[in-house]
């Protein structure tokens, strides 16, 4: 078997590679051959994974964005981490079935809990009694994360995601990689490096700002390379999807709910979506947004309204989920996709006072999908450094306190991803030292990665 790193860099596209004094310009043009994927819909971190891992589509492993409402629980469950939630064998099963003595790291990709991959670091913050939750992560075998905590200190969850994040994140989870190679030499090694994510999501194209960032990730590529080619690895590096500037937010649930649909309840004189009470209610992921509907007769008529939104691309209903490869249980009865220019916000409420208490906070679990405005501090709150480190202290002397400092403006949001975008420039790519077609589809990177291991 070859030694084979897979490296995910998120939402890096060829527009991306231009700068030729990047590293990864570079390497590229070093005898390498460059793909241009074409992305699963939904073009989302989970799902796109997924289908990366399964060599299946959403149809067939289940995970249909990043997250669905349970409609047995009556809850919106996002980022969810257990790897029984995907219904197909992946890359390590399958690689396992032609040599037993294939090993797999698991370097933060996502459904990483659980799984049968024989090494596995992933983000799993503690959450205290008292209302503090604190950076931690979980690991497979469980001491691992305490011998990576031991040289590199507590993962920085706090830079990985929300307002704060930073380069740290990724030298940390690249960093653990090689400590990881180190320590246990696996067949496979996936590395996820999710930087350029949270800067495209946040500034234009071709800001100051993503130039930064870029070449801040590129360094970290840079170490990489240089580390597992000296150890003689076949590297692989890939995207999931690339992110495209988008002035449009659609607020999908005010729109349903002064059409009638949504089911809103008060505590506290604030406002609670009770999505199983609701007639319908959107799961709003991006750039999608699955629709679920409580009277199947609804259907034909809201899809007819829908339709109307602008911004909205397309409306699937059961016959367009099926030519997408999103016929699932867990998807929406419609399934809603933006253009390139558009995106979807969770929002239900029509006057931000009656916002639920967690909307201006970094809560991926309570919202009612995603929302990338947890990027930003909110700058119409004056003095917010001080009034974050005060909120700190408080919290350290045991109080419980709000960290109530996002703000509730979608227009803050520059780039977004989740449609297939129309320029192939902005596709994600497949990087190797492999000649394969220019084009390839998600489900095949599965079996690509397979061939590069098994050297056929």
């Amino acid at each position: 078997m070859q030694q084979t790193v897979v490296i995910n860099i998120v939402g890096l596209t060829t527009n991306l590679l231009e700068n030729p004094d990047l590293f990864l310009h570079q390497w590229l043009k070093k005898n390498k051959y460059l793909s241009s994927i074409e992305p699963v819909l939904p073009a989302l971190t989970c799902s796109a994974q997924t289908t990366y891992l399964t060599g299946k589509w959403p149809s067939e492993h289940g995970i249909v964005g990043n997250g669905w409402y349970d409609r047995n629980d009556a809850e919106v469950k996002m980022w969810k981490q257990s790897n029984k939630l995907v219904q197909s064998p992946k890359i390590w099963d399958l690689a396992r079935e032609i040599d037993p003595t294939f090993t797999c790291a698991n370097l933060f990709w996502w459904y990483n809990m659980y799984s049968d991959a024989d090494f596995t670091v992933t983000p799993r913050p503690q959450y205290w009694a008292d209302g503090q939750k604190k950076p931690d992560s979980y690991s497979k075998p469980a001491n691992l994360r305490d011998r990576l905590q031991d040289k590199l200190g507590v993962f920085p969850l706090f830079d990985f995601w929300g307002p704060k994040t930073t380069i740290r994140s990724s030298e940390w989870i690249a960093k653990a990689a090689k400590l990881v190679y180190e320590w246990h030499n696996p067949t496979l090694t996936l590395i996820y490096l999710p930087h350029l994510d949270y800067c495209c999501q946040k500034f234009e194209p071709n800001s100051p700002e993503i130039e930064v960032d870029l070449k801040a990730i590129d360094l970290v590529f840079k170490d990489l390379i240089e580390y597992f080619e000296d150890k003689g690895t076949e590297i692989i590096v890939l995207s999931e999807y690339g992110i495209t500037k988008v002035s449009n937010p659609i607020h999908i649930n005010r729109f349903l709910r002064t059409n009638g649909y949504l089911q809103i309840r008060e505590e506290k004189e604030l406002e609670l979506l009770d999505t199983g009470e609701c007639r319908a209610f959107a799961l709003a992921d991006h750039q999608i947004a699955h629709v679920y509907i409580k009277c199947k007769n609804d259907i034909p008529e809201l899809k007819k309204l829908l339709e109307k939104i602008p911004g909205v691309a397309k409306v699937l209903d059961n016959a367009g989920k099926k030519a997408h490869h999103l016929d699932h249980e867990r998807a929406g009865d419609l399934v809603l996709v933006a253009d390139q220019d558009s995106w979807f916000t969770y929002y239900y409420w029509l006057d931000d006072w009656k916002a639920p208490d967690f909307a201006r906070t970094v809560e991926i679990h309570k919202k009612i999908g995603y929302d990338p405005v947890e990027l930003f501090l909110d700058p119409k709150k004056k003095f917010i450094l001080p009034r974050i480190i005060l909120k700190l202290i408080r919290k350290k002397l045991g109080f419980r306190t709000l960290m109530n400092v996002i703000p509730l403006d979608a227009k803050l949001v520059k780039g977004s991803h989740g449609c297939i975008p129309k320029n192939d420039a902005d596709k994600p790519i497949f990087m190797s030292k492999n000649n394969l077609p220019e084009k390839i589809e998600s489900n095949l990177i599965c079996q690509y990665i397979l061939d590069i291991i098994f050297k056929k």
